[in-house]
């Protein structure tokens, strides 16, 4: 089944940051979206941020580059044969990061965390290394996709968020994009039906609104732009402490003469520039 995709989204400062090392990027027509949320003294989060989008997004726009240097890592066994591709694309950012590191000295050790989705048909895989989230709302109910490599995710239970926050330990990640040479990204793929919406999120937006509260935004705002902007507002409102980004993919089933039509005129132009 083919799907129109509808997406909205934004990247805000927030309340207290001066720079912005949030970054997204998305590609509708190879259905790519991603959010990250950079590290690193002298903006060099912004940097691995940045890179890590752009090479996400260069990974599927040339098919795979042959020098993507993808190393399995010790959970590929675990993951959805379906959602390999994006993991292969997760190693290939997290390669890309580690070069630019490499060549001065302030990105020493710079890194980003990532969430990401690949729409292919009713079939949406789903990654992300890091505190950066995915959720699905469907049908006026909201599933998270995704599970924290945090440290707080990690203590099951033993520490609180109100602890957390009192120990500054509520931002330190386990697992990003950049320290080490083989990343473990969580990958799975689910069965999207008309209607899904997908939340992209960094922490800035996650460590303050609930998972209610952002459901009865995407539930009541029938605009993209609108329910996005919505979100970040009220992250802002409720004092965040950190950058804000929000990307949100609707999937619309699509009447099959739309479909056909769209699919002909693909058809066509690839032709026509084949032949010129």
């Amino acid at each position: 089944m083919a799907f129109a995709i509808q997406v909205a989204a934004r990247t805000d400062v927030g309340c207290v940051r001066t720079n912005n090392e949030d970054n997204f990027g998305y590609d509708i027509r190879h259905g790519i979206f991603v959010v990250c949320d950079g590290m690193g003294g002298h903006s060099a989060g912004e940097i691995a941020s940045r890179i890590a989008v752009r090479s996400l997004l260069r990974f599927f726009a040339e098919g795979g580059p042959e020098d993507s240097g993808f190393l399995p890592s010790e959970r590929t066994h675990e993951d959805s044969a379906d959602a390999t591709p994006l993991n292969k694309a997760m190693q290939f950012a997290n390669r890309a990061i580690r070069e630019a590191a490499s060549q001065d000295v302030e990105r020493s050790g710079m890194g980003s965390t990532i969430a990401c989705a690949q729409v292919d048909g009713n079939l949406v895989s789903i990654g992300h290394v890091g505190d950066s989230r995915v959720y699905l709302v469907r049908e006026r109910a909201i599933q998270p996709l995704t599970q924290d490599h945090s440290l707080v995710t990690q203590s099951r239970g033993e520490i609180s968020q109100t602890e957390a926050k009192a120990l500054k330990l509520q931002n330190i990640v386990t697992r990003a994009l950049g320290p080490e040479e083989v990343v473990e990204p969580d990958v799975d793929s689910i069965i999207a039906v008309s209607g899904d919406v997908f939340v992209l999120a960094t922490d800035g937006l996650t460590k303050v609104l609930r998972d209610e509260e952002i459901l009865s935004t995407v539930t009541s705002v029938e605009n993209l732009t609108a329910a996005c902007d919505s979100l970040i507002d009220r992250a802002n409102h409720m004092g965040t402490d950190d950058n804000v980004t929000c990307l949100l993919i609707r999937l619309v089933e699509q009447p099959w003469r739309q479909s056909f039509a769209r699919r002909l005129q693909f058809w066509r132009t690839t032709n026509a520039r084949a032949l010129s």
